[in-house]
């Protein structure tokens, strides 16, 4: 689970998303704010993901919202105390690696001008 930023329709967004240990796309979620109420709504959301109702690791960099956030939905049961979470700003490459395609593509654009090409992008 990673955040970057970028430009739908001329005003900067953030964007949260999540993948698996194949690289693969879980969910994204577009906002406005980097700040613990927009990482937890973006995690609830990709908990519901099918395939990902439970995890056994969860890999983020260092920012305090997503542990924060983690740490809560243990405690309110819809977690596995058992899922690890990791914290490092440099052993989560795979979703860093898919931030850089994003951005080469953004860009040479000049940002998204729709939400509905920002998604299909990403």
């Amino acid at each position: 689970m990673d955040e970057t930023y970028l430009r739908l329709n001329g005003e900067w967004m953030y964007l949260y998303k999540a993948v698996d240990s194949n690289g693969d796309t879980i969910d994204f979620w577009l906002s406005r704010k980097r700040d613990k109420k927009a990482a937890k709504k973006f995690f609830r959301k990709s908990l519901r993901s099918p395939h990902n109702s439970n995890p056994r690791v969860i890999m983020t960099d260092k920012f305090a919202a997503t542990e924060v956030t983690i740490l809560s939905e243990i405690k309110l049961k819809r977690l596995d105390p058992k899922t690890q979470h990791r914290k490092s700003k440099y052993m989560n490459n795979i979703i860093e690696q898919d931030h850089r395609y994003i951005k080469r593509i953004t860009n040479k654009i000049l940002g998204f001008k729709h939400f509905k090409s920002a998604c299909s992008v990403i």
